[in-house]
């Protein structure tokens, strides 16, 4: 991915209370650190930064990433008209063993974010979800396992193996919950500044 530039940009934008938003990607290195203002989406990486114009934002992905250290984590794509990219999640690294969520903030940053470039009159692509290839493959790798799944138990069944049916029992239900949840909320959608997809914006508080 390109490396952004540190820009300064000037635009005749509507003046409007900022909104700010940080996360530690990892437990070294810098926060990741985004401001909305009047000239657009302010960031800071480290020793980089910019600000980007909202216009000048061609699109933004929303979805759903759970990681093992943390189910209830949600990330936002924002791509520039120049290709250039950034990431912002909805969790940030507090220790070793610690990521916590920050639901609300992250929520309220991103519904923002959308509303100051539907102000600015944005034309960006709006989509929900990954990639549909990715959406697809792992569709039939749940269909794969089903069917896998399905044959052993019979045969457990049949064989009077009841242990080996209940642990494939309880082995479908996990990847059912897990897999199929996580395909289920990032289902590839369009959606529109006045309409975004709820399942992949935290809900708590």
């Amino acid at each position: 991915m390109p490396e952004p530039s540190i820009e300064h940009a000037t635009t005749s934008a509507e003046a409007a209370p900022s909104a700010s938003y940080a996360y530690k990607a990892s437990l070294v290195g810098s926060a990741h650190q985004f401001e909305l203002t009047e000239q657009g989406l302010s960031w800071q990486v480290g020793s980089r930064s910019g600000v980007w114009p909202y216009a000048d934002i061609a699109e933004i992905r929303l979805s759903y990433r759970p990681a093992s250290m943390q189910s209830r984590r949600f990330r936002c794509d924002i791509t520039r008209n120049d290709g250039q990219r950034i990431a912002i999640y909805s969790t940030s690294w507090q220790t070793i063993a610690l990521m916590t969520t920050q639901d609300r903030p992250y929520r309220d940053f991103i519904t923002q974010l959308h509303a100051r470039m539907q102000q600015a009159g944005s034309t960006a692509k709006l989509t929900g979800g990954i990639n549909y290839a990715v959406f697809v493959a792992g569709g039939a790798l749940v269909a794969l396992v089903a069917i896998a799944i399905t044959g052993l138990l019979v045969r457990a069944l049949a064989t009077g193996e009841l242990g080996g049916a209940l642990f494939l029992v309880g082995f479908a239900a996990l990847f059912a919950w897990q897999i199929g949840g996580f395909l289920r909320r990032n289902r590839p959608q369009p959606y529109t500044f006045d309409a975004l997809p709820q399942a992949l914006l935290p809900q708590g508080k």
